[in-house]
Formats: structure tokens, sequence, C-alpha cells
């Protein structure tokens, strides 16, 4: 990765896109990184498209990721992860970016009207672009844990393995937000963020 780490976060509304790109923020406050994020929340209530671009570095002067610049992809739905991936590093001799998607797949209302194809695979339209691209299923595993809502821890911990500080930072800072209110979330949480990292493996 270059001096400045770039992760854009992508969604829909109501899936925890906003929260997971402050989480990654306040994970890189704290090993003392200078921070800037923006966000994007298209009718984010009615299930409209959300991103968020964090940037943290010893520097950073713009909040904003230029196409072509981020280190990180972090889908919370496949055809979102698609629709965004020219955004990554390429390949040019130096390591390149990295897509962590959610195989969710929700069919925005331009599609139900009939003004655009969903995508066959998403994801392997990613990886025929030459991007790593890791897939799996997070509404699963939080099914299985019993709260739709860890979905944004798993896919935190899925990429934990990819920023410029350990992993137990970014699941304490996770934890943290749970431990003083609400002790068996903090539990759960840690939890979600351990399945993540091991579904970004497998």
């Amino acid at each position: 990765m270059s001096q400045t780490t770039n992760i854009l976060v992508v969604g829909i509304g109501g899936q925890g896109v906003m929260t997971a790109s402050e989480i990654l923020a306040e994970a890189a406050i704290s090993q003392g990184f200078e921070v800037k994020k923006t966000e994007v929340a298209g009718m984010s209530q009615r299930g409209g498209v959300v991103s968020s671009h964090v940037r943290f570095g010893p520097k950073v002067l713009s909040p904003e990721i230029a196409p072509g610049e981020a280190d990180i992809l972090v889908g919370f739905e496949a055809a979102e992860a698609m629709r965004w991936s020219h955004y990554l590093r390429r390949k040019n001799g130096q390591k390149g970016g990295v897509a962590m998607v959610n195989q969710l797949r929700l069919t925005p209302p331009i599609v139900s009207l009939g003004l655009f194809d969903y995508p066959d695979d998403p994801v392997a339209a990613i990886r025929g672009c030459g991007i790593e691209a890791h897939d799996f299923d997070a509404g699963a595993i939080a099914r299985e844990l019993g709260d739709l809502r860890l979905v944004n821890t798993i896919m935190l911990g899925a990429i934990s393995e990819h920023l410029p500080f350990s992993a137990e930072t970014l699941k304490e800072c996770i934890v943290t937000r749970f431990r003083a209110r609400k002790p068996t979330l903090a539990e759960l949480n840690a939890k979600a963020f351990d399945l993540g990292k091991a579904a970004a493996h497998a």
C-alpha cells in the first residue's frame, strides 16, 4: 500500500456502510493517522446506493478517492461492488487493490423498472478485470449468529489483514463500542469479526 490507505465502502441503504466507515476511521485515528472521510447516500432510507470514502495516513489532503487509487473495496452488495471496482488499484508491477464482497444480491428499483439488467455474476466480472476479489455470504454468517446487523462487523473482519495496523486494533475498536453498555453484544461482535476474518481466507 502507499503511504495513504484508501478504502471504499459501498452498498445499499440500511446495510451499515456508514457505520463500517466510522469504525475504520476510529481505528485509524487510534493509531495516530490523519483521517479524512466522505459519504454519499442516495435515498439511503429507501434502499438506495450508499458509498463512503475513508483515507488515512501521515498526511491526508483530500477525503475523496480517485478512480484507480483504492487499496480496498468493501462491497456490502455484489453489483455495487462491481459498479465501483474501477476505483481499485490495478496490478502494474505493484500490489493491486483487493475487493472483499458480500454475495448478497439486491434488486434496485432501476432493475425492477426494467431500465437496467442485474449482472449475471458480479464477482466474476470484477475478477475478469484482473482484480483480486474475495466473496462470501456475510448474511448467512450473521444469521447463524442470530443478528443480521452483524454483517458490517463480519465485513470489517474480512478486510482486517489488509490494513496497515493489526486486526486486533480494529477488533478492539468494534468491541469497545459495546463493552460498556451491552457486554453480550461485545462478545457477539468479537465472534462475528473472527468469522469474517476466516471467511476471507475460505
